[in-house]
């Protein structure tokens, strides 16, 4: 695949359609530059572990009561 695009006047440049969703880049994703003898490469990052738990932890901040409430009140039911 080949493709020419015109880099805007801030230096932008979008990612063909096609390249997106060969590498399932989309909006949000990370992508790595990497300049190797004259030539830039572009790659969609490995997966980080650490930070898909740091954002999912932070989503858990969210929640409207404590994790182990649920657990607590069948236990109460159970004894009741």
């Amino acid at each position: 695949m080949e493709v020419i695009m015109k880099v805007g006047p801030k230096g932008q440049v979008v990612i063909p359609k096609e390249f997106r969703l060969a590498l399932n880049i989309y909006p949000g994703s990370k992508v790595l530059f990497r300049l190797i003898n004259n030539k830039l490469e572009i790659e969609k990052p490995p997966l980080d572990a650490v930070s898909i738990f740091r954002e999912t932890a932070k989503g858990m901040g969210k929640l409207r009561s404590h994790p182990h409430e649920a657990y607590e009140q069948e236990l109460e039911e159970r004894v009741n």
